[in-house]
């Protein structure tokens, strides 16, 4: 008896039944096996290097937004008017402002809430029937009025201002405790971990790490849901930042976005006074005095008790280095000090290739964005968005420089993310340091390397080894450090010994059927106890296989599309093995060049069959690595043809101009005048270090202007230089 047992009895009636012992039945039963072991194995490659490129591609992205937001900060100090009407939203964004509802006790004279309005209505102060009618109303996929988003973030702030930097909770007032890792936007998630475990309460207590808004598509319903039930228990509900509460992360990764769609009206002073509340969230929770929960992690420098010190609310973003720290910085100096020299190739994180470095001292930290079209986007350690942390004379890795493109001094450099650099300041000012602290605290990764060392490969913190993890652990008499930030296949992952716990509760992260979400739970006892789940109306449908082909198929047309955005460098790389101009290399000389220009650390030759054709003699055909792709339709009545340079340029950075364009258009209208056109586009590329033609700019803002009405529509324009699947197209 039992479930999926079985048991092996024998024949009654038959006294002489044998078991064939044929050795052609053997042998054909052990190939069965063998060829079954095989087709496992290859669909585990397959599998781990598809979970591979969406990880390398993810943390491209977040070097990307540590350019963007470079980007942000020059056009603070060089285009601080749009134009004579007043201050733009850019700066509105990005440098203090007043809270629109500071003093008020109540908003509901100042938002009107039409009879229409068929969304949900609460009351404060909340009550369990409230927060049952906004998970009703957002299952329902209805939106909460901005008369109550704005009220219930202002009732949020002023709970928050009251709460400490690191709270303390203990298992003695509930049987168990529950954290839960990133969301990022998925409510299904919250609704199935709700479903599952049981809404927040006294008696189920939660702990959530982080990470609840951007990607996804309905994180304001997620984070307007968790603030709710911290309203309604702030005793039991207890909420960590992320690095993604974070408005210049908003601004990339679709929070902002979302947010303006939804409230179209009172979008703006929803989103400012979301800024002043991911400010004032807690940045650790303890439980029992043995357990640290924090969003990212830790570094040989972490000081929890200055870091319950510190005025969290003054570190409106991290991706910002305090002012008076920039003005104090040499900028130019390392970059006129490596004009002569060339990339070296980098590490990835946690790979035999990555350098060990001993123990720091707090440091003043310098980081250049390098310039030139030939940078990567994605890169890992010194591309145009995390090049080397130091100059070439005081870091044994030189600054990675295009050949092809001009240096430029003049260009704004924003400084590494990370807490480690080998030049120390004389006395780093207070702010300076809680700023550091805050950084590897939201952005630091575990690695399984003793020692501490740059995260260069996501962009910001550290890596921090198990020699790092024990020595804090010890000091403080903890016993597990919980942190989240990473997307693991399973939901969760345990390393350095069993001391540091990585938990991830957006299951489908990637694609539909790439991972697990988890959440854990700890009793008096301490003991974690993992839960798994996977939100999914698809692929339970789906075998093992076409799940991962599925998942395959996405991770390799993203790579595809980085290929093609840095096909000419890629070509100027493939033309130095190329002599004879055959259009063929090797397949490591192939490889070694995809490494050097996109710095993934990825298996090249693994997925050479996926990416390029081999010639008859076997070497690789290195332009049908951009077959595969292909420009948009082309803008029309463009005088002369766009230029190449041009056009891999928008291609690449199309998600930092759509940013940037969202936030010159004011009224969301889609359309932005040519002088706005012209001057921003300017700035973007003078910052890159981009060589373009004022020329050809000036004559793509006109020839983008169709009806002649001085206005530009930039979706179209976007649009017009999207990034085409040639496959895709025939298929429509």
């Amino acid at each position: 008896m039992g479930c999926g047992t079985s048991i092996a009895t024998e024949p009654q009636g038959n006294p002489t039944f044998k078991t064939p012992t044929c050795p052609l039945a053997m042998k054909a039963a052990i190939l069965i096996q063998g060829w079954y072991r095989r087709y496992m194995a290859r669909l585990e490659m397959r599998r781990r290097y598809t979970w591979n490129i969406f990880q390398s591609i993810e943390y491209a992205g977040e070097q990307d937004q540590l350019q963007l937001s470079g980007f942000f900060s020059f056009m603070l100090d060089n285009f601080t008017h749009l134009s004579s009407s007043g201050p733009d939203l850019i700066s509105q964004l990005l440098e203090p402002v007043v809270d629109p509802w500071l003093g008020r006790d109540t908003g509901d004279q100042l938002i009107p809430v039409s009879e229409s309005y068929s969304g949900p209505r609460i009351s404060f102060p909340l009550s369990v029937s409230d927060t049952n009618t906004l998970l009703t109303a957002f299952k329902e996929r209805q939106t909460l009025h901005a008369r109550y988003a704005l009220q219930l973030l202002w009732e949020t702030k002023k709970l928050l201002k009251q709460m400490p930097n690191i709270v303390h909770m203990s298992t003695s007032y509930a049987k168990e405790i529950t954290i839960c890792g990133d969301l990022h936007g998925h409510l299904d998630d919250l609704l199935l971990i709700f479903y599952k475990n049981g809404l927040p309460s006294a008696d189920t207590p939660y702990v959530f790490n982080g990470d609840f808004v951007d990607r996804g598509k309905q994180s304001m319903e997620v984070v307007l849901i968790l603030f709710a039930y911290l309203l309604l228990y702030p005793n039991h509900m207890h909420l960590n930042r992320g690095n993604h509460e974070d408005y210049i992360m908003n601004l990339r990764y679709g929070f902002t976005k979302e947010v303006m769609q939804k409230y179209k009206t009172h979008g703006r002073e929803i989103l400012q006074l979301f800024q002043d509340v991911f400010s004032l969230l807690p940045v650790a929770t303890v439980i029992d005095s043995k357990v640290l929960i924090v969003h990212g992690g830790i570094s040989d420098q972490t000081d929890l008790d200055f870091l319950n010190s510190i005025e969290r609310h003054k570190v409106k973003s991290v991706l910002r280095l305090p002012r008076h720290s920039l003005e104090q910085l040499d900028l130019s100096r390392p970059y006129k000090q490596a004009t002569n020299l060339r990339s070296a190739d980098s590490p990835r994180p946690g790979s035999s290739r990555s350098r060990r470095r001993g123990p720091r001292t707090p440091t003043k930290r310098k980081r250049g964005l390098s310039h030139q079209d030939s940078a990567s986007s994605s890169s890992s350690s010194s591309s145009s968005l995390c090049s080397p942390r130091t100059p070439s004379c005081l870091s044994p890795r030189p600054c990675s420089l295009s050949p092809s493109v001009p240096f430029s001094a003049d260009v704004l450099h924003v400084p590494f993310l990370d807490s480690l650099s080998s030049l120390p300041p004389p006395s780093p000012p207070r702010v300076e340091q809680e700023w550091k602290q805050m950084v590897d605290v939201l952005w630091s990764d575990p690695k399984p390397q003793e020692g501490c060392s740059p995260n260069t490969f996501r962009g910001g913190g550290c890596y921090y080894g198990p020699d790092v993890t024990q020595r804090l652990l010890l000091h403080h008499g903890y016993q597990l450090l919980i942190r989240s930030h990473e997307c693991k296949q399973e939901g969760y992952e345990i390393c350095h010994g069993g001391n540091v716990i990585t938990i991830f509760s957006a299951s489908n992260y990637y694609e539909e059927g790439s991972n697990r979400g988890a959440y854990v739970k700890l009793g008096p006892d301490l003991v974690p106890r993992f839960y798994q789940y996977q939100v999914s109306r698809t692929t339970r449908k789906l075998t093992l296989t076409q799940r991962v082909r599925a998942a395959e198929g996405s991770a390799l047309r993203a790579l595809q599309e980085k290929l093609f955005s840095h096909r000419s460098e890629l070509l100027t790389g493939f033309l130095q093995y190329d002599h004879n101009n055959t259009g063929c290399v090797s397949v490591s000389e192939w490889a070694q060049v995809l490494e050097t220009v996109l710095r993934l650390d990825l298996p090249w030759r693994t997925l050479r069959p996926h990416l390029a054709h081999l010639a008859p003699d076997g070497s690789v055909d290195y332009p049908s690595c951009f077959h595969y792709m292909g420009p948009g339709p082309q803008l029309p009545q463009v005088s002369r043809p766009v230029t190449p340079n041009l056009a891999e340029t928008v291609v690449r950075y199309r998600t930092d101009l759509e940013i940037i364009f969202n936030i010159i258009d004011k009224d969301h209208s889609g359309l932005i005048s040519p002088d706005e056109f012209r001057h921003t586009w300017r700035l973007f590329s003078a910052h890159l270090g981009v060589a373009l033609d004022d020329g050809a700019i000036d004559d793509l803002a006109r020839s983008i202007d169709f009806n002649k009405d001085g206005s530009i529509d930039f979706t179209e324009f976007l649009e017009a230089f999207r990034v085409v699947h040639k496959l895709d197209k025939k298929d429509h």
